[in-house]
């Protein structure tokens, strides 16, 4: 096989390992480390998770997901219901902030409102993404952290290099006030994403951008 016929047979066995994708439901493509996910799945979840499971796999540098939710009669909600048991699971989440709000629109799922940490933010997203009926998450609510950030920059390179699982040698550190930027390599999506929650941990941060490119 050539290294494209490599990769997507390696992207359709992490699909059929991870219990929660219907990878039968799922089509994979490569072009130039590119892979591309079609197919129809009955939940967002299950949109979510067969694009983590394809990020997961070595040598691919990034996922188009074409994937369409096309919820069971039986998942079918109408916005009042949805908006009804988002706000309620996110009342009841501890890690979630009172600030948050929930707009509903043909079962897209808007969050708005403030927080202090991403973290708060990611889950959030995570809480709603699971629920039934919900076909797609718009995440619109905005950091606001209460502590400045003054040294940010010297915090963030120090816990890039705690980090077991990142190269903090080939990642350059930027900030302007409470905005970051991380720029360089990094060998895997994975180190992309946990440089970029490393990055988040820094108290005062309100924003990453993250221009990490992964390479092999």
């Amino acid at each position: 096989m050539n290294m494209a016929e490599t990769l997507r047979n390696d992207v359709e066995q992490e699909l059929r390992w991870d219990p929660s994708v219907c990878a039968e439901k799922i089509g994979v493509s490569v072009n130039d480390g590119v892979v591309e996910l079609d197919g129809h799945v009955g939940s967002l979840f299950q949109k979510w998770a067969a694009e983590r499971a394809a990020l997961r796999v070595v040598n691919v540098t990034s996922v188009a997901s074409e994937i369409i939710v096309d919820l069971p009669l039986d998942d079918t909600r109408t916005d009042a219901d949805i908006a009804y048991a988002a706000t309620s699971h996110l009342t009841w989440n501890t890690q979630v902030p009172d600030s948050i709000k929930v707009k509903v629109s043909e079962a897209w799922v808007t969050l708005t409102g403030t927080a202090e940490w991403n973290f708060q933010k990611d889950e959030a997203e995570r809480i709603v993404r699971s629920l039934s009926g919900v076909t797609a998450v718009v995440n619109e609510i905005e950091l606001k952290p209460k502590a400045n950030a003054l040294g940010v920059k010297i915090k963030i390179e120090d816990a890039l290099k705690r980090d077991a699982q990142i190269d903090a040698s080939n990642i350059t550190v930027e900030t302007s006030g409470a905005a970051v930027t991380l720029r360089g390599r990094v060998h895997s999506w994975r180190e992309r994403n946990d440089a970029e929650h490393a990055a988040f941990g820094a108290p005062g941060v309100a924003s990453v951008a993250n221009l990490l490119t992964v390479t092999f």
